[in-house]
């Protein structure tokens, strides 16, 4: 399947992720071709791809690579988000087992550690939440009644003054990709990849070889729907033993630093 080289080309970005730089690359290189550039939710990147609504994707990772090129282009720290009032925000940084007495307002499978951690009654509670977007979980973080933990350039996207973010262990970071379809052979796809991997305008390197390069680095991986070691979660680690104090009183000596 090709794209049809008269329309722009069409490339998501999930929140979070700043394509800027790029886009004034392209726009220096490709003046007359502008990109369509649409933001999107997450949950959507990847089947607004496979549906073809979009060309290319920079999205989270890992997904399924089943039809897919993937590059992965850098990893970003994750943080918790908490009541400015919350007990938590007197640390400058936290293990996500620390909060293993707090509910977690997202599916619990996708914080391992806590789920681990977190005692039978606290599962309980966080079981009986109901399915939330990124922008509800932090509101109601803000009411102190639990937390959520999330990429930190997503945080700062949607920070409030209620809220806190802290940079949190024993949660594995966010990577970010450029994908696109195996059957979709638009040549301005090579492109940006170029671009995106601060190729210069005038490298050696082909629109062929590229793609040679992206295959091999698929590995095994490719059209399978595995991923490497590198993308899984990571090892749940132990809690630290350390008990955050009641709210409003102050942290103990020794756990952390107070936090500014």
């Amino acid at each position: 399947m090709t794209d049809d080289p008269s329309r722009p080309l069409r490339v998501d970005f999930v929140t979070g992720v700043t394509p800027d730089k790029w886009v004034r690359t392209w726009a220096e290189r490709h003046p007359g071709d502008p990109l369509d550039l649409t933001p999107v939710d997450g949950d959507d990147a990847e089947s607004r791809l496979r549906s073809g609504e979009t060309t290319l994707s920079l999205l989270r990772l890992p997904i399924d690579r089943t039809g897919l090129h993937v590059i992965p282009l850098y990893e970003e720290a994750p943080v918790v988000v908490v009541a400015k009032e919350h007990a938590a925000a007197a640390y400058d940084t936290l293990d996500v087992a620390d909060l293993a007495d707090e509910v977690l307002l997202q599916p619990a499978d996708t914080v391992p550690a806590w789920r681990d951690a977190a005692p039978a009654d606290v599962l309980e509670r966080a079981a009986t939440m109901p399915p939330m977007t990124v922008v509800e979980a932090i509101a109601v973080a803000a009411t102190g009644s639990g937390f959520v933990v999330m990429p930190l350039s997503v945080a700062r996207v949607h920070h409030r003054k209620d809220v806190v973010h802290r940079p949190v262990t024993g949660v594995a970071g966010s990577r970010v990709g450029l994908a696109w379809r195996v059957d979709d052979d638009d040549p301005r796809i090579e492109d940006f990849i170029g671009v995106v991997r601060g190729r210069t305008e005038r490298s050696s390197r082909g629109r062929g070889s590229e793609a040679a390069t992206t295959a091999a680095g698929s590995g095994s991986a490719k059209g399978t729907g595995r991923h490497t070691g590198s993308e899984r979660g990571a090892t749940p680690r132990r809690s630290t033993g350390r008990t955050l104090p009641q709210r409003g009183a102050a942290p103990r000596r020794g756990r952390g630093r107070k936090g500014r």
